[in-house]
């Protein structure tokens, strides 16, 4: 493992307590101009995430009708009624959004495909990329807009859903993820997401707040004086821990 990221990794918990995760449950409220532009202005409003970062398994409540969750699998989302009822689904999610354009309206399931990989990304880094099929490397340092922070150049392995195969991520002298760069492939945009308020929960540490902003992939710098293109507030964080599982027999 690369020193750059050993740092990271200790920074926010360390591979073996992340390793005793079995969830992450929180509520988050998600919004900004991405939302507006894809036709679902009133975005995501106090809703529950539960996050399952190694089955790669996020459930959404509530979603969609009354009553009703989001449910998502790197190969299907739905939407389900609790007496079992399934809403709408769509096979190959990822598929749904060949020929998109950055002005290509969005139906919920899009939607929940695109917040529930997301979440899936953010709360399992840095440790994911301690995994088999990750290629990292630690790049120039970078300094601007006052910050020093090393770089860390990220290439993902094809299986896994996330915004696009190759990110740089950022982090401050103490090893916390303070910004990611990435093109958000399913919205034809690039982006310069922000990491903020940290919080430790049972030994895992989480930025509470995020702000995405709009980015010409050929320039390093955002506009940081433009509203974001996507806002979260997250509050009420809990970690089920692989010990809990296995001591109570569930799976």
């Amino acid at each position: 493992m690369i020193p750059l990221l050993k740092l990271a990794i200790e920074a926010h918990g360390g591979l073996e307590r992340w390793r005793e995760v079995h969830g992450i449950d929180l509520k988050l409220t998600i919004g900004g101009g991405l939302w507006q532009l894809k036709g679902l202005p009133q975005g995501l409003v106090d809703v529950a995430l539960h996050v399952e970062p190694a089955h790669r398994l996020v459930t959404i409540t509530p979603f969609g009708p009354e009553g009703a969750a989001g449910y998502f699998t790197p190969d299907r989302v739905w939407i389900q009624k609790p007496q079992g009822d399934v809403v709408q689904e769509r096979s190959a999610p990822r598929r749904s959004f060949d020929g998109h354009t950055f002005t290509t309206p969005w139906d919920k399931l899009h939607e929940l495909y695109f917040v529930s990989y997301a979440f899936l990304n953010y709360l399992s880094t840095p440790f994911l990329f301690a995994e088999r099929g990750f290629e990292v490397a630690e790049g120039n340092p970078y300094n601007g807009a006052g910050e020093k922070w090393r770089r860390l150049h990220v290439k993902y392995p094809a299986a896994y859903p996330t915004h696009s195969r190759e990110q740089t991520l950022y982090f401050n002298e103490e090893g916390l993820l303070q910004r990611l760069d990435y093109v958000v492939e399913v919205v034809q945009a690039g982006s310069s997401h922000f990491c903020l308020e940290y919080e430790t929960v049972d030994g895992i540490v989480f930025p509470t707040h995020r702000r995405a902003l709009g980015r010409d992939p050929q320039k390093e710098e955002p506009d940081r004086s433009a509203p974001p293109g996507v806002e979260v507030t997250i509050t009420d964080i809990h970690i089920l821990n692989q010990r809990n599982i296995s001591a109570s027999g569930g799976s």
